[in-house]
């Protein structure tokens, strides 16, 4: 797996970035997390396999192996909701299909 190194600016700068390779899969919840480095915090985005399953036709049976394949869909729609500062109790983002689509 190759390392993606990010430059990180000072906190509080309002920057947001993926490092890549942060991702994880709850088979309990069928829940994908990817890490988001938000103005140097760290920031869960997670979204749940049947919306990925629901908005892209071809989907591998390794949930990890569709992040990857479809990861700038997904960054796209948790940057999204990461600057309308869309995030819950728990200070993670939640990526719905409705997120997906926009």
């Amino acid at each position: 797996m190759d390392t993606i190194v990010h430059k990180q600016k000072k906190t509080g700068d309002g920057s947001i970035s993926f490092p890549g390779g942060l991702h994880s899969w709850n088979p309990v919840t069928e829940v994908i997390t990817i890490a988001a480095q938000v103005s140097g915090n760290r920031v869960s985005c997670k979204i749940g396999f049947a919306d990925i399953e629901s908005k892209f036709k071809e989907v591998s049976e390794d949930p990890l192996l569709t992040a990857k394949t479809y990861h700038k869909e997904i960054e796209s729609a948790a940057r999204k909701l990461i600057e309308n500062k869309s995030y819950e109790k728990d200070g993670s983002i939640m990526i719905s299909l409705k997120d997906l689509s926009n």
